[in-house]
């Protein structure tokens, strides 16, 4: 086998293995510096979307919902390492495909609410930043509510979505 295959090979076992605290380096930072560009904490951090992010549980999933007629309310999961509530036991790469393709390794779609679709054109080595950025957080035991299917009763706060017609007729 030749050193460039081996290496190759290497190179995939290593990101195939799950989701571990690494030091913070350039690809870390790049990761960091996306995320928050893209505004992930919104969403994903306790406390964002009441307007009072827990920042000392930065990414740990949210108390409150997207609730979408006919589909059901979708909490923003925690996206820290953590083995039992987080990312823990998620591989880089299928961080980067839940990103980029809307699937958890499960095989579950991710909520409608979640902007994959335009995820979808980060580059590889971008994407890769995030996930390997989500990586670097310390974990944070925080299991979010939900999901809840659409004849089912939240148990936390919910945003609704109203559909146009909707707030026409209410007025």
């Amino acid at each position: 086998m030749s050193i460039s295959r081996l290496l190759a090979l290497a190179s995939l076992a290593f990101l195939s293995l799950p989701a571990v605290t690494h030091a913070a380096g350039p690809v870390a930072e790049r990761g960091k510096y996306l995320v928050t560009v893209a505004g992930c904490g919104d969403c994903h951090t306790p406390g964002g979307l009441l307007g009072k992010p827990d920042v000392t549980r930065a990414l740990g999933g949210s108390e409150v919902g997207f609730e979408l007629p006919g589909a059901g309310a979708f909490y923003g999961p925690n996206l820290t390492p953590d083995k039992e509530t987080g990312l823990g036991n998620w591989t880089r790469w299928q961080i980067v495909n839940a990103i980029r393709l809307g699937k958890r390794p499960d095989g579950r779609r991710l909520a409608p609410v979640m902007p994959w679709p335009g995820f979808a054109h980060l580059t590889d080595s971008d994407a890769m930043a995030i996930a390997t950025y989500l990586t670097t957080l310390p974990p944070v035991k925080n299991k979010v509510p939900g999901p809840f299917g659409p004849d089912e009763k939240p148990t936390s706060f919910v945003m609704k979505v109203v559909p146009a017609e909707s707030a026409a007729t209410t007025k």
